[in-house]
């Protein structure tokens, strides 16, 4: 087994050890949905939204949250504290790459994100009828980048915090954010116009998954922020990491 497979394989098995993180990421996001779909007046039509049901716009919301809490309230957080008690200090002795640990700690969280992303598509289809994404290209193609784009944000706070606290600080800031304009605060439907259209270029870009769940095409403005966001941030936060 590569030293990669193996970190990866140690990362998973400390991420299920939390119990905490694993509600947090796994489970919170698709409780929300299914309790929110429970109460009868959300299932019914809105002509306010277009004559969908507000679990089904809401829906695309819930993602948002699923992808926040791994890349922002949890991954920071993790290498920050690995920083914290020296040990990426110490890989550097090793013949392991340091840099294996941080690609095994992002791939896990991507992993875990998609999964919390699927229990809530999966689970809201079956159980409270919430509609398929309606052009799926589309949205496969927002998802990756809003995705891609949170977690860029989330590897800056970890390059550059010294240690959790630190991380746990701006982490909070960004997530609170995200949350607000990926409308899982207040519905977008109940923002003003002018943050309603902001949040197609807040990273994950809900109003874009929004557009593409129930039917239409993606601008391919938001979607080329998007791409801008992960790769500026990503090669900021690979110039400017810090080892110790």
């Amino acid at each position: 087994m590569s030293s990669f497979a193996h970190l990866t394989k140690i990362e998973i098995r400390l991420l299920f050890r939390d119990p905490l993180a694993v509600v947090l990421s796994l489970i919170l996001p698709t409780a929300i949905l299914l309790g929110l779909g429970s109460v009868p007046l959300l299932r019914e039509r809105n002509d306010e939204l277009g004559g969908i049901r507000f679990i089904d716009y809401y829906a695309p919301s819930v993602l948002v949250m699923s992808v926040a809490v791994m890349g922002l309230a949890i991954m920071p957080g993790v290498i920050a504290t690995y920083r914290e008690r020296g040990m990426l200090r110490r890989m550097r002795t090793t013949p392991i790459p340091p840099g294996a640990l941080l690609g095994a700690q992002l791939l896990v969280g991507l992993g875990t994100a998609l999964i919390a992303a699927l229990l809530v598509v999966v689970a809201g289809r079956l159980v409270i009828g919430v509609p398929l994404p309606q052009h799926p290209v589309g949205f496969a193609v927002a998802f990756v980048l809003g995705i891609a784009a949170v977690f860029s944000l989330g590897l800056v706070v970890a390059a550059l915090a010294p240690n959790a606290r630190v991380a746990q600080t701006f982490s909070t800031i960004l997530f609170m954010s995200v949350m607000f304009f990926g409308g899982v605060y207040v519905p977008l439907s109940m923002l003003p116009d002018s943050i309603a259209r902001i949040a197609n270029y807040i990273p994950p870009g809900v109003g874009v998954l929004l557009d593409a769940w129930t039917g239409t095409a993606p601008p391919v403005l938001p979607l080329v922020i998007m791409g801008a966001v992960t790769l500026g941030l990503g090669l900021v936060s690979a110039r400017v990491f810090k080892w110790e």
